[in-house]
């Protein structure tokens, strides 16, 4: 589970057993203490739904120890009963009196609304359980992929309790694959399969977790190591390796045979449109993921601009450097093949690697006070994205900290190749996922006093991922890019952004081919082709997310102009950053509260 999914089964049930009587008597709720009651209780049904989000939280313990040794059903019917919540806990929501709320809390209710409507969308319109992954087993999706990585980032073990929690979820881990199987046939009888090239990843990845001896497996060294590490007596390893084989293996088995049976059916193309109701699927997906209502033109057009925008001052960076001949993507491909650039293709250079990264995030951390008045206090672990999963897994992504500090954050960086990270590019890789980036602000969020917990960990893509370009852009400020190379690497990861517009759109709507889509890339952001087609191999399955990095970073650099306008000489940027202790929420609400907030 990550970021982009605030509720993996969907918001939980509410109950009002906590407001008071006469308040229920009168038909209506009213009044912040209401309204505080009812967010609190919403969050915590949703945790009691969700094993997944309880130990990805932290939360897995007292009175939902139990969840710690659970999975979430991967079934149609959990689909209807997380629906069935959802509109449920809406009622409730639409039975508060808005006027009787602060300022304050009538934000928090419009935040949690959005928010709850949205997830109803993919199960209400389309029968699915999401509209931007709309595929139940792909590349970057199904249990297969993110349950090994979950039991081994989000399932803490340090007492004896924990380690026999780990062995019911491994026998949990097979019962999903086989729920998945069953969904995933019933889905496919209705055109919701993956693209064939995505289930040829599919099995590649699954055949690596299959290939594995049980015993040595890596789901079974996680618990066994750990749990020595804690000094927990007993045949973890030998307890963990009989289910493996006796029960994961044959499930993950029967996934396998019918990803081969079903493959041949996969219908042709690459985008929605190859879909039933493409179309409105995508335009769904692209509301979702930018918050906003602009339509899919508008969208590739905007990212047409910002990439003749963005090209123009790299133009003049590569020729101080003294690349003058060819495209600006030819030449930043030219930078990112020379020898001072790379690191060794080696277990060995992947650490150094790594150890860079830290020291980068370091040394930005030191420049923050005079930026940010509140500073993020949960620790960040930079690690490589496991082995078993790097073919189909994203190039970078960041899993937010325990709520209770249990565990700390995770920035995870792909290292199947690191020609695919020329040195010049990674410090805007680092600030964007570590500070002033996701870390801050997702942090900063849930360390809040201000907003429910509900909305701590809740997000939206375009906020998130907006404000972590924009803190790419606040990295330069900082004068944190070390000369004109890493400030290249800055404006290269703005004009990748700003080509995914144009590439995602394109998949989608345009009726572009995988190969095409790639080779845009390739030519307009000089990325290596191997980096960029796993890239595109994400827009075709995460239909657009790929959107909300650029449509929500100019949100925030359009509203910080408003305000340093309206302000002039008080303005004060660390105040002005403090509004990330509201917490996310969609860039239409961010717009009114930034406007709100300082008179702009």
């Amino acid at each position: 589970m990550d970021r982009r999914h605030f509720l993996k089964s969907g918001a939980a049930a509410t109950s009002v057993a906590l407001l008071p009587a006469a308040t229920l008597a009168q038909g209506r709720l009213s009044g912040d203490a209401a309204a505080s009651a009812l967010f609190e209780r919403i969050f915590t049904e949703a945790v009691a739904h969700s094993p997944e989000l309880a130990s990805s939280l932290g939360l897995d313990k007292g009175a939902n120890a139990a969840a710690k040794g659970k999975l979430s059903p991967a079934t149609a019917q959990q689909r209807n009963e997380d629906l069935a919540r959802l509109e449920a806990a809406l009622a409730e929501l639409r039975r508060l009196d808005r006027a009787s709320l602060s300022a304050a809390n009538q934000n928090n209710l419009d935040v949690v609304v959005y928010m709850l409507e949205n997830q109803t969308v993919a199960a209400k319109r389309f029968g699915l359980d999401s509209t931007v992954r709309p595929y139940m087993i792909f590349q970057q999706g199904g249990a297969y992929f993110s349950t090994p990585d979950f039991l081994n980032t989000a399932h803490t073990i340090a007492t004896k309790d924990d380690a026999e929690a780990y062995l019911l979820r491994l026998e949990a881990f097979a019962r999903v694959l086989d729920e998945e199987r069953v969904e995933q046939e019933a889905e496919a009888a209705k055109g919701f399969l993956a693209p064939a090239w995505s289930l040829d990843l599919t099995l590649g990845q699954m055949a690596k977790l299959r290939s594995q001896d049980a015993a040595t497996s890596s789901i079974v060294t996680s618990l066994a190591d750990r749990a020595k590490k804690a000094n927990i007596e007993g045949d973890w390893q030998g307890r963990a390796a009989k289910i493996v084989s006796d029960k994961v293996y044959p499930a993950l088995d029967r996934q396998i045979a019918m990803i081969e049976k079903l493959k041949p059916t996969s219908r042709p193309g690459d985008g929605a449109w190859r879909l039933t109701r493409g179309n409105e699927i995508y335009a769904a997906a692209l509301r979702q993921s930018t918050t906003t209502d602009m339509s899919p033109d508008e969208v590739h057009k905007l990212g047409l601009a910002q990439v003749k925008e963005i090209s123009a001052e790299l133009d003049k960076i590569l020729k101080a450097q003294g690349l003058t001949q060819g495209s600006v993507g030819a030449r930043l491909a030219q930078l990112n093949a020379r020898p001072d650039q790379l690191y060794a293709n080696t277990d060995a250079g992947r650490e150094e690697l790594i150890r860079d990264l830290n020291t980068s995030h370091d040394a930005m951390y030191k420049k923050l006070p005079p930026l940010f008045a509140t500073l993020p206090t949960q620790p960040l672990e930079i690690r490589r994205v496991p082995v078993e999963i790097q073919d189909g897994a994203s190039n970078g992504y960041y899993n937010r900290a325990t709520l209770d500090g249990s565990r700390p954050a995770i920035y995870f960086i792909n290292l199947k190749d690191t020609r695919d990270w020329p040195k010049y590019s990674l410090p805007a890789l680092t600030y964007h996922e570590g500070v002033p980036g996701h870390h801050l602000q997702i942090s900063l969020a849930q360390e809040s006093k201000d907003i429910p917990t509900l909305r701590k960990v809740g997000g939206f893509g375009a906020y998130s991922e907006g404000w972590a370009l924009y803190a790419e852009q606040l990295a330069d400020e900082a004068k944190a890019y070390h000369g004109d190379l890493e400030r290249a690497g800055y404006l290269q990861s703005f004009l990748f952004r700003a080509a995914r517009l144009v590439v995602d759109t394109g998949i989608h709507t345009q009726k572009w081919d995988r190969a095409k889509a790639t080779a845009y890339l390739v030519e307009t952001t000089g990325f290596a082709q191997p980096r960029s087609q796993r890239e595109v191999e994400r827009y075709c399955t995460q239909m657009g997310q790929a959107c909300s990095y650029k449509v929500g970073h100019m949100a925030w650099t359009r509203l910080r102009a408003e305000v340093e306008k309206a302000q002039g000489a008080k303005f004060d940027v660390k105040q002005f950053h403090e509004i990330l202790k509201e917490g996310a929420m969609p860039l239409t609400i961010l717009e009114k509260r930034v406007r709100e907030r300082f008179k702009a």
